[in-house]
């Protein structure tokens, strides 16, 4: 009797919810076929890009958002879709592999079957197969690289710098790199990148004269052809992040300046442009309907794994838009036939990292072992076991949140919390052991005081507004990045038909409404103002989680959300 792979798959599926042991290989084949990564080379310029890895070396589980909202515009459109509405916009196949690589649907049991995701040792052998087949093909990293990791904050960045190096990145912009300070930027660009990577960015200048930080732009010659790589860094991040790490320096949007730096490098003869962004896909997609001459913007920030570019016109023609995902867990590649001095077609595809599918490179895995070695023992200790998933990504609270927003009510003696709406973190399958590799996934960054403030009802409201119209402002120029800061201890609604003051209602704390004189105990951690000061959150936690040894599944904290009715960003 003749098995097809989807009976196949339901068998695995089964076996999996039972508790068989599965090997992740097999299903991968299964699923995705054995010749998942062979890409027929396509043109003559090929692109390869990842972004947001957040300094994840490891392969890793990471689920994708079971909520991205978006409204007005960006209603019901990429990358606001999540989960089976994903799967029908892209026509992917429900219960494969790939389904698991977009979507959250049946994470845990999915994860168990196709195994971890990313690794720059199988990343690395992933962009030598690539490129084998492209030659001359360039490597983009979209930033957000050298933070996110235990042995990148120990080493300021260290690891990944010379993990990047290794793996043959070409050009690179940047976001959270920024947050190690800006002299340390300057050592690493300057000094370790000399003559092999170029870090590019148009939107960086001198607070008081307004000259370039870095280089605009790159022109690099791929199979004869010209080809621009201008660089566009996180806008607001010297809003986002403390803006002491960075004094001198000045960014934002800026795409007056960028459409005569594309008109530029056209002008000193570029056949194609792509602008290296890290910007967030929504401000991309408006971007591209207002520059004109960009054949492609490359995003990052949003950790918006989209498996098709979106094509948007504007008065010069059409630009790509394509995000990347996060974690190492994807690389995109796009191809372009460039003839009579423009492009005339294109192939793209987003191709998951399946770290099961893909033998490690050699040299890759002994320099991950070598940078990793002093700090080994410290991150393997086990804090506790964790009964439930965590997991971080999300508009609202994620689990890992929960477990931060839980710990710190708990240690502060604190009647509310709140945890800044980071998107980086991995994911932990119920039954793992909680490490402090884990823990510092969710938490490493240069400033991690935990704080405990008193603040009136009325205050509290006034933080929450704000941070929601960075989410859902209509204007994507004017959403300042991260997700929804996660909340404990409060319960709200959040109207998504209003507008900036009058979205958040109803809020309650022990099953009281929110006196907006009264004063609150309220705990938080990563404050951006200069002079903080606190026990560093991953002290907190950690102490929370040895004392509790077993952590059951966290009940998360959500808002009643009216005006969500129809929306495909919400599972």
């Amino acid at each position: 009797m003749s098995m097809s792979r989807r009976e196949f798959l339901q068998i695995l599926a089964a076996a999996s919810a039972s508790g068989f042991a599965l090997n992740s290989r097999a299903a991968l084949s299964a699923s995705s076929g054995s010749g998942f990564y062979d890409l027929p080379p396509y043109g003559n310029v090929s692109l390869l890009h990842f972004t947001d890895c957040h300094a994840q070396l490891l392969p890793v589980y990471y689920r994708e958002p079971s909520v991205n909202i978006g409204l007005g515009q960006s209603l019901n459109r990429a990358p606001h879709l999540v989960g089976e509405k994903l799967l029908k916009s892209f026509d992917i196949r429900p219960g494969t592999s790939e389904a698991h690589a977009f979507t959250h649907l049946d994470f845990a049991q999915a994860a168990r079957t196709y195994g971890k995701v990313g690794g720059f040792a199988h990343l690395a052998t992933l962009v030598k197969k690539i490129r084998a087949s492209r030659p001359g093909a360039l490597l983009l990293d979209g930033g957000d690289t050298w933070q996110g990791s235990a042995t990148a904050l120990w080493s300021n960045g260290q690891d990944m710098v010379d993990a990047c190096k290794l793996l043959g990145v070409d050009v690179m912009t940047g976001h959270w790199e920024f947050t190690l300070g800006a002299e340390r930027v300057k050592q690493v660009v300057d000094n370790d990148f000399n003559g092999k990577v170029d870090f590019v960015a148009q939107n960086i200048k001198t607070s008081d004269f307004g000259d370039p930080v870095f280089p605009h732009y790159i022109i690099k010659h791929l199979n004869g052809i010209p080809v621009a790589i201008i660089g566009q860094a996180f806008p607001y991040t010297p809003i986002a992040n403390p803006r002491y790490l960075i004094p001198d320096w000045s960014f934002g949007i800026q795409d007056d300046n960028l459409q005569k730096v594309v008109d530029e490098a056209r002008a000193k003869g570029a056949q194609v442009v792509v602008v290296l962004s890290h910007n967030g896909m929504d401000v991309d997609l408006k971007m591209a309907g207002r520059v004109s001459g960009i054949d492609a913007i490359m995003g990052g920030h949003t950790h918006d794994g989209i498996p098709a570019p979106a094509i948007v016109r504007n008065p010069g023609g059409q630009t790509l838009v394509t995000n990347a995902g996060s974690n190492g867990k994807f690389l995109g590649v796009l191809d372009f036939d460039v003839r009579d001095g423009r492009v005339a077609g294109f192939k793209y595809r987003l191709l998951p990292v399946f770290s099961n599918l893909i033998e490690p490179d050699a040299e890759m895995a002994a320099l991950i072992k070598k940078v990793r070695a002093p700090y080994e023992a410290r991150l393997s200790e086990k804090l506790a076991v964790s009964e439930g998933l965590l997991y971080r990504r999300g508009n609202f609270n994620g689990t890992f949140d929960q477990l931060l927003l839980d710990a710190l009510m708990e240690v502060k003696g604190a009647d509310a919390a709140f945890s800044p709406g980071f998107r980086w973190g991995i994911s932990l399958l119920p039954g793992e052991d909680i490490t402090v590799e884990h823990l510092m996934s969710q938490t490493a960054i240069t400033y991690p005081y935990t704080t405990l403030t008193e603040m009136t009802g009325a205050t509290i409201k006034d933080i929450m507004e704000d941070v929601c119209d960075n989410l859902f402002n209509p204007d994507p120029y004017k959403q300042q990045g991260g997700d929804m800061v996660r909340v404990g201890g409060i319960s709200y609604t959040c109207d998504l038909r209003q507008g900036m003051g009058r979205r958040i209602n109803n809020l309650m704390l022990g099953g009281k409404p929110l006196d907006a004189d009264k004063k609150y105990k309220v705990a938080g951690w990563a404050p951006v103002a200069e002079g903080a000061s606190g026990e560093p959150v991953w002290d907190v936690v950690a102490n929370y989680l040895r004392d509790k040894k077993v952590i059951s599944p966290r009940k998360l904290n959500l808002p009643k959300l009216l005006g969500a009715e129809g929306n495909d960003g919400i599972a």
